[in-house]
């Protein structure tokens, strides 16, 4: 009894210093009419991570610094795909945490949420509750790892830090996915999303221009494809590429630049930042029939 005591007080004492020592990269992200929500400090110099749907205006943001008091912050970029946006604390300087990749991460870990949508720090703890490869989001943002814990998603804690049992940052968590669940993303996304959005403020996207919902294949089409599903296309935006193509209501796309489109996410998973500009073969049923169209992807604004 007295051993799993000592245990269990060792393991309570390091989970708080943990939280301590991470607190201080924490910071609060005042960009909302209800409600504020956490960041993660990303650089010396002032840039704070956070999640894009907790930024819901462009203009007289704030942040909240660990040590106490707010600074004006301004609106560097943003990627509702990925749900990241970053924002710049005027005058601030921060604490990064160290970052832990996700292949350090397993299904079973200890970890923890460390968020500060009040003053104070606050934590959730948990475990890796699922673990896989590399996703595109309903949106159509690249995101390297599906990390999901089963941490208690509480008010705010959107933006705040997953934390390892060695106190590094393994990503950063958002509840904008998925309901009442947390999703993770990774270090090696948000590496890659901010360096975008320091670059260029936005991460390009490609565009059809089509309004489209799954829909079966006819029969013989099926068999020809070997696939069951397509989008039907229920509208087409004026003076869009799709429209340019001579893409039709009615018809059914199938497929874009040789692979193959059965929902939309597999076809916003396809309008990449590379095909953006590029002419590229469009197939279509129409009539019962296959047809190629070359459509020339637009850029989504």
């Amino acid at each position: 009894m007295g051993d799993n005591g000592n245990i269990l007080a060792q393991l309570s004492n390091a989970l708080s210093a943990t939280v301590e020592a991470v607190s201080r990269s924490i910071v609060r992200v005042e960009a909302r009419r209800r409600g504020h929500a956490s960041g993660i400090a990303w650089s010396k110099e002032g840039l704070v991570v956070t999640a894009h749907h907790a930024v819901q205006r462009d203009h007289d943001l704030r942040i909240g610094l660990p040590e106490g008091g707010t600074v004006e912050a301004e609106l560097v970029g943003r990627d509702p795909t990925t749900d990241v946006a970053v924002l710049r604390a005027r005058g601030a300087t921060l604490h990064p945490p160290t970052w832990a990749e996700a292949d350090s991460l397993h299904v079973g870990h200890l970890v923890l949420s460390v968020g500060r949508h009040d003053t104070h720090a606050q934590a959730s703890l948990g475990i890796v509750a699922k673990k896989d490869g590399a996703w595109r989001t309903p949106t159509g943002g690249h995101v390297d790892a599906f990390l999901q814990t089963d941490i208690l998603v509480y008010p705010g804690f959107s933006g705040s830090a997953l934390v390892d049992a060695e106190g590094r940052a393994g990503g950063m968590n958002t509840s904008w996915f998925l309901r009442r669940s947390s999703l993770t993303l990774p270090a090696a996304t948000l590496r890659r999303v901010v360096g975008v959005l320091l670059e260029h403020g936005r991460v390009r996207r490609g565009l059809l221009g089509v309004g489209a919902h799954p829909a079966q294949l006819p029969g013989s089409v099926r068999q020809d494809l070997e696939q069951h599903a397509g989008l039907l296309v229920v509208s087409v935006e004026d003076e869009s590429p799709a429209e340019a193509a001579g893409v039709l209501v009615g018809d059914l796309i199938v497929g874009l630049d040789g692979e193959p489109v059965q929902h939309l996410e597999s076809l916003l998973f396809l309008l990449t930042e590379e095909r953006i500009g590029k002419a590229v073969p469009l197939r279509v049923v129409r009539g019962g029939r296959l047809e190629t169209l070359t459509v020339t992807v637009g850029e989504r604004r």
